[in-house]
């Protein structure tokens, strides 16, 4: 049995809204989907999922439809700035040394 993906509704709107993002993008490009789906090198449902925003359909198909609509420079920049990140190594680093390596 297939193990299902399951998302937080944060999450699923994120993926949703990646997924329009992308259809947006092929039709400002006047790529119909027929045309993307043979670049991509992948079936229309399979495209039609992306641009619904499926968790179903595997990360290396985001991807290339990206990389068909010379996006794929965008997906390397996510966590580049990473605030949050940066502030919790940051207090990591203020920590007296007799407390690092607790906890």
């Amino acid at each position: 049995m297939k193990r299902q993906t399951i998302l937080f509704p944060k999450a699923q709107k994120a993926l949703k809204r990646l997924g329009e993002n992308i259809k947006l993008a092929r039709k400002r490009r006047g790529i119909t989907s027929f045309l993307m789906a043979e670049r991509a090198d992948m079936s229309l449902t399979t495209l039609r999922a992306i641009e619904r925003g499926s968790p179903k359909v595997a990360m290396g198909n985001y991807m290339s439809v990206l990389f068909c609509l010379g996006m794929q420079d965008d997906m390397i920049r996510v966590g580049e700035t990473d605030e949050l990140g940066r502030d919790i190594q940051d207090a990591r680093l203020l920590r007296p040394a007799n407390m690092r390596g607790r906890g």
